[in-house]
């Protein structure tokens, strides 16, 4: 977005959709959007919904071996009915707009991100409160 830092209210209000649409599109700039602050908004989401970072890992392996177009199918892509209807979103607007594998391949590494994002901030709460 820009140098300044976002705080998680701001990064929570952050249109992930739009992110992967113009991250997967356009590239350069926009990519480095998605896998930045869109990175941590998406951590911040599923956060909220209670998912554990290995769910998101799983997805994003998952992508990895069957494609976003398939992936988009899952009839619970993350547990839970909000969850899964946000991860749904974001894979339904990835294959809208992927054009091959490389787009899966980016999907894949920024889904594992996000799960990476998730176990650091899970990770650091258990930390400062033991």
């Amino acid at each position: 977005m820009t140098d300044e830092t976002l705080t998680d209210e701001q990064l929570i209000e952050l249109d992930i959709p739009l992110l992967i649409r113009y991250g997967l599109l356009l590239g350069g700039p926009h990519r480095t959007v998605l896998l930045g602050d869109g990175t941590i908004a998406a951590a911040l989401t599923v956060e909220r919904y209670g998912v554990h970072p290995r769910s998101v890992a799983f997805l994003g392996e998952a992508v990895r071996r069957i494609g976003l177009q398939a992936a988009s199918r899952l009839p619970e892509p993350l547990p839970g009915v909000e969850a899964a209807g946000t991860a749904r979103e974001w894979l339904t607007t990835a294959a809208s707009v992927a054009q091959g594998l490389d787009d899966d391949a980016t999907m894949a590494r920024w889904l594992e991100a996000v799960a990476t994002v998730l176990a650091l901030r899970q990770n650091t709460r258990q930390t400062e409160a033991g």
